[in-house]
């Protein structure tokens, strides 16, 4: 995973690392906008996880081999181990990862997972893996959902690219004020029924 170390529990990696290596892919691809959707369905006990990007996709061959390990199209990285791991968390879990993909319209990841489940890793730094995105040195926008039981936080970069008319997400009075904003956001899902109850 482009050497990353930060591991969960038992050495299982958070799954904000495996989401972080496919918005990585997305960039490798050439997007110019991904679309990354969090649903936590705690009443049917469903996690998923799903990424679109409108980059340059891949031909049958390549998809074919997509979830074999070490086998990868980066020419930065010569093990690809990224999806098979996704792949393989997502199965622990009593879920399934897949991915669709046409040349020229861009790539689908989806990984689904039981939510409760005893080996499912912790999402982990969503904060942190959202701005190592952001921050690349390559603008690419991001529509951001994350849904918790109905409760949605929700954010569109080129929303906010056009309200900061010109001034960069990667200036450092901008990425204060966004890591602030997500840690919020996410803060805001994290709570509890009973807690928003009692911080009204």
């Amino acid at each position: 995973m482009g050497g990353r170390a930060a591991v969960g529990g038992g050495g299982v990696l958070e799954l904000s690392l495996h989401i972080l290596d496919v918005l990585e892919n997305a960039i490798e691809a050439g997007a110019a906008r991904v679309e990354l959707r969090i649903e936590e369905d705690l009443e049917t006990d469903r996690l998923t996880i799903e990424v679109i990007d409108n980059g340059r996709g891949m031909d049958e061959k390549t998809l074919a081999h997509v979830l074999a390990p070490f086998f990868t199209t980066r020419q930065t990285r010569h093990v690809g181990l990224g999806l098979p791991l996704f792949a393989a968390a997502a199965e622990r879990c009593n879920g399934a990862l897949r991915v669709e993909s046409q040349v020229g319209q861009g790539t689908r990841v989806v990984a689904t997972f039981q939510h409760s489940h005893i080996d499912r890793a912790p999402l982990g730094d969503i904060k942190g893996t959202l701005l190592a995105f952001l921050m690349t040195e390559r603008p690419v926008d991001l529509h951001y959902v994350h849904r918790v039981d109905g409760r949605t936080f929700e954010f569109d970069t080129a929303e906010l690219r056009a309200e900061l008319g010109g001034v960069s997400l990667t200036h450092p009075a901008v990425r204060r004020w966004l890591g602030e904003f997500i840690a919020e956001g996410e803060g805001q899902l994290s709570m509890t029924n009973e807690q928003m109850t009692n911080d009204k």
